[in-house]
């Protein structure tokens, strides 16, 4: 019975992993006179509700988060995507910002993408 049962779960574990995890893809910004807008593009094999990408943000170093663009839905039919974020403060002398992407069964990526301010 353990071995069905471990089998059962090493099987709901592979279809619940299907789509892989999110990638970032492309990231975009411009200074605007209410902040900054960041435009970031993930691509990651939706199926649906049980498996999405649900999130992207913006972080210092440090690890302070400077915002997070929360998606609601699926984008099963729509990829790669892009969705944006505005108003977003950088604190003066910020010279790079990390940009990790989240989805609802692996979490946050491990490796950020790292993004230049620089003019």
């Amino acid at each position: 019975m353990r071995i069905i049962t471990a089998l059962l779960a090493l099987c709901l574990a592979a279809g619940s992993s299907h789509a892989g995890e999110v990638e970032i893809v492309g990231v975009e910004a411009q200074k605007t006179s209410a902040g900054w807008r960041f435009d970031v593009t993930l691509a990651h094999g939706d199926t649906g509700w049980d498996h999405y990408a649900d999130a992207w943000e913006l972080r210092l170093a440090d690890g302070t988060v400077l915002g997070t663009r929360t998606l609601f839905h699926p984008h099963v039919e729509e990829q790669p995507f892009t969705r944006s974020l505005s108003g977003v403060e950088i604190p003066a002398g910020t010279t790079a910002v990390l940009v990790f992407a989240h989805d609802s069964v692996h979490g946050w990526t491990e490796t950020p993408v790292t993004f230049s301010l620089a003019d």
